[in-house]
């Protein structure tokens, strides 16, 4: 959301400090799919990630974080990695520079309710927040859909981290209440409207994720080099019962692959179950996913599980599973609505007492 200037020629830039933020978002289902050209269903949440930019002379950008408690500062042009949050600022403004986009100088601070390491998206977050203000800022011809493109290129090409596209989508073009379907190969977008029978809850594991580990890396390669036994482009050209003709594919591979084309298929399935409020089914649906992420694709841990388990013991939990990239971070539920605070509370309490980790309630918002 931004706080926009009035209209002013291409190429002159606002005079006065720019105000914009973007949301995390809570991926539904579609895990792991987005970098197989395959299809996601991710709600952006209410959690922001906001930016105030002021232009300033020369090449000098200056970035403060209220949530980093640090700053840092470059040469536009000669951005390096510094293994830093200070990274992803320098990837906006090294793809856009590399994408012909003309920038000066300037101040930015970050302040975000995004929560790092919980699957979230705060990158994603930070990366649209600040594309945004510059976009307003420096009078860029940018579209919400290309601003998503350079965030993912940031990300991809600048911090080196292999992400395929929702998570820039869902930040930049989710609305809120609802989810959004993205088709990753086509780039063609559906609202989704969720159920006002049912409402989202987000509890944090405690436990901690990252996307730029090895196994993230790995995960990415392994469909890669599945897709290629397989002789199709990526896992999106395959279905369920061709794939499990391929006798010859090596086991782990298979269980890859397995995950990826059958999640793909819960995707779509899901939208339909949303649209009927098929409790059964979501909760089905749900169950599956989590059980491929966890057996198939190996991201889930002990913890997670435990929420997972904790959350089906709860009749007015319609489903539970781990979203996102996994090693860590957060599970998505859907519960009946006004009975997912107290439900999510209820289950954190036991969890504690579980796992000694502490966990957090995420959505909904106290």
């Amino acid at each position: 959301m931004i706080a926009r200037a009035p209209s002013a020629p291409s190429g002159e830039t606002r005079p006065g400090p720019v105000r914009a933020s973007a949301p995390g978002r809570v991926n539904l289902i579609g895990e792991h799919t987005d970098y197989n050209d395959g299809f996601v269903l991710p709600v952006p949440i209410p959690q922001r990630t906001q930016v105030e930019l002021t232009v300033s002379s020369g090449d000098l950008v200056r970035a403060t974080s209220a949530d980093q408690g640090a700053a840092g500062s470059y040469t536009l042009g000669s951005e390096r990695i510094a293994k830093s949050w200070l990274d992803y600022v320098q990837g906006v403004t090294f793809v856009l520079r590399a994408a012909g986009h003309q920038l000066g100088g300037f101040d930015v601070h970050f302040t975000s309710q995004v929560p790092m390491g919980a699957g979230l998206s705060s990158s994603a977050a930070l990366e649209i927040a600040l594309l945004r203000a510059l976009r307003e800022a420096f009078d860029l011809p940018l579209s919400d859909l290309e601003l998503a493109q350079l965030g993912r290129a940031a990300e991809v090409d600048f911090v080196g981290v292999p992400i395929g596209i929702m998570d820039q989508m869902a930040s930049s073009l989710g609305k809120p209440g609802g989810a959004l379907f993205i088709d990753t190969r086509t780039l063609q977008t559906r609202d989704v409207p969720l159920p006002e029978a049912l409402e989202l809850v987000v509890i944090a594991s405690g436990v901690l994720h990252a996307h730029d580990g090895g196994e993230y890396k790995q995960r990415r390669s392994e469909c890669e080099q599945a897709a290629a036994a397989l002789g199709v482009p990526t896992l999106r050209d395959i279905t369920l019962e061709e794939l499990e003709q391929h006798r010859a594919l090596e086991p782990l591979l298979l269980r890859r692959a397995r995950h990826v084309v059958s999640e793909n298929a819960r995707v779509l399935e899901t939208i339909e179950a949303l649209a009927r409020c098929d409790r059964t089914r979501l909760g089905q649906l749900f169950a599956a996913s989590h059980a491929s992420m966890r057996d198939d694709y190996e991201v889930s841990v002990p913890a997670i599980d435990r929420l997972v388990s904790l959350a089906g013991e709860r009749p007015e939990i319609v489903a539970a599973r781990l979203t996102g990239g996994g090693f860590g971070g957060s599970v998505v539920m859907l519960a009946e609505r006004g009975q997912g605070l107290a439900s999510a509370r209820a289950i954190t309490a036991e969890y504690s007492l579980q796992t000694a980790l502490s966990p957090s309630v995420l959505l909904p918002l106290e």
